[in-house]
């Protein structure tokens, strides 16, 4: 088995240039069809816009891919036997040669073993509500305290219990920055209502830290938290009414573990019409460009 890199990334690593990695799950399992194939583009062209080149990483016919062209970005977004895969199922998946749309897990997993550092995605995952009953916690976090990878994200879900999170955070090791604020963002949500301890305020500064945490053989990961704007930030009351329905639905349905991210993402697409899908694209879309920089300042 060997890792498939589309030539233009390739050609970007060999060259020393700043490249971006992009999850594939956002595609597969985050976003309504048919949006979903024209965010992947957009988001790509973010990276692009940005001074990089994007590294959309899937596993399509059971091979892991570091880029993908149009025909597998095409399967990722509308092909039903696409799964969403952690670092646990990639073996397998591979094995079976299926398809995978990537978490952040397998997607920082699969970056560093081709050699990309910075990775921009929506919202990283975390400590769900009520773990301590059911231990359901994701691996994220786990693999981001083994893996030497830069992690650009607005945060966690606000689905989530954000302060459970940011305790296994500085359990595990893993390293939190803010770009340009004190407060640790809910993803929808420009602020969780807890705070963040270190702050930075440009690339440049972000690519220093990235580049001492080398120098002091620190493996684990590091995650910069870049809040969604105010302009464009959803409604609080609205946030806090359409969570509290969404939580009770998945109760009331059954759902658990994987499925609940899923289940709830779409919750809040209906119930409030569309206007968290444009949260999560414009977010997403600027955690690209920030990362893009980052991704700049290192390889400068």
């Amino acid at each position: 088995m060997h890792l498939q890199i589309h030539p233009e990334v390739e050609d970007a690593l060999e060259a020393g240039r700043p490249v971006v990695a992009l999850e594939s799950t956002i595609i597969s399992h985050g976003l309504p069809r048919p949006d979903n194939l024209r965010v992947a583009r957009e988001i790509e062209q973010s990276v692009r816009d940005a001074g990089a080149v994007p590294a959309t990483i899937a596993v399509v016919d059971g091979i892991p891919r570091i880029g993908l062209d149009d025909d597998a970005l095409r399967v990722v977004a509308d092909d039903d036997s696409v799964v969403k895969v952690s670092v646990r199922d990639l073996g397998t998946l591979v094995a079976k040669r299926g398809n995978g749309a990537t978490t952040v897990a397998a997607t920082s997993h699969l970056a560093v073993l081709a050699g990309i550092r910075v990775f921009a995605t929506g919202g990283l995952g975390g400590v769900h509500r009520g773990a301590r009953e059911t231990w359901d916690e994701s691996a994220d976090l786990t693999t981001l305290s083994t893996t030497p990878i830069t992690v650009v994200c607005a945060g966690v879900k606000s689905i989530l219990d954000v302060e459970a999170t940011l305790e296994r955070l500085e359990t595990l090791n893993v390293g939190v920055v803010g770009y340009r604020t004190d407060r640790f963002p809910g993803f929808y949500l420009a602020d969780s209502g807890h705070a963040v301890e270190w702050r930075v305020d440009s690339a440049a500064e972000i690519a220093a830290v990235m580049h001492a945490r080398s120098a002091l053989g620190l493996d684990s990961g590091l995650v910069v938290v870049n809040p969604v704007s105010a302009q464009d930030e959803l409604d609080r009351d609205l946030h806090d009414s359409v969570l509290a329905q969404g939580l009770a639905a998945a109760e009331a349905a059954g759902v658990r573990g994987k499925d609940v991210t899923p289940f709830l993402l779409e919750f809040f697409h209906t119930a409030t019409q569309g206007r968290s899908l444009e949260v999560n694209v414009a977010l997403v879309r600027s955690n690209a460009a920030l990362a893009a920089g980052i991704a700049a300042a290192a390889a400068a």
